[in-house]
């Protein structure tokens, strides 16, 4: 199968060692996320996703306030490693923070009722459409990245320090930079018990 998108795919993957050199400059990496975020699908056209991207001091200080949130969680003797992942996401060029706005998915359960209880599971899915979207434009383009979940505990510090709308969920965050580590190989289970084809 001759496929650039079928390429892309099998390129992603999570890289934790970023790094700052990065070809494209600030603005480029922008229109990328933007528009990979832009032309991702969702359910009745409703747009549900918004994005923060943080750049240099702003993306090491989203990581800084992550940490401080978490030191107070994370028992201090078990806390080292949890520092060094943080460090490495910080080591980046940026991050994205991804969002779904709860006023537009309570908007559709008032204007749709019978659909009400499946608006919030397709803003789901629409956010995961979108963070996929920006991880393989990011790929095309030689950055590395991964996916990252420390939503709730950096909710409220973000949300402060960036002016973040009320209504903005945070659901997951990217941090995206330079390749400096390699990958091991990857494995898949078998196609048998995950595929069921007719016809």
């Amino acid at each position: 199968m001759n496929s650039t998108l079928i390429e892309s795919l099998k390129q992603r993957r999570t890289q934790y060692a970023l790094g700052k050199n990065v070809s494209l400059d600030k603005d480029a990496l922008t229109q990328r996320i933007k528009e990979a975020i832009r032309h991702t699908p969702s359910s009745f056209n409703s747009q549900s996703s918004r994005a923060v991207i943080l750049f240099g001091e702003q993306s090491e200080k989203f990581w800084a306030l992550t940490k401080a949130e978490l030191s107070r969680i994370v028992p201090a003797d078990a806390f080292a490693p949890t520092a060094a992942k943080l460090d490495s996401f910080a080591a980046g060029v940026g991050t994205v923070l991804f969002y779904e706005d709860q006023s537009v998915v309570k908007g559709l359960q008032e204007q749709f009722a019978l659909y009400a209880d499946n608006f919030p599971v397709w803003s789901e899915q629409a956010g995961g459409m979108a963070q996929f979207a920006v991880w393989l434009a990011l790929t095309e383009a030689g950055v590395g990245a991964s996916l990252q979940h420390y939503n709730p505990v950096a909710d409220d510090a973000t949300r402060q320090e960036w002016d973040v709308p009320a209504t903005w969920k945070l659901r997951a965050q990217m941090p995206f930079g330079s390749h400096e580590g390699g990958f091991g190989e990857k494995a898949f289970m078998d196609d048998s018990q995950r595929f069921i084809v007719k016809g």
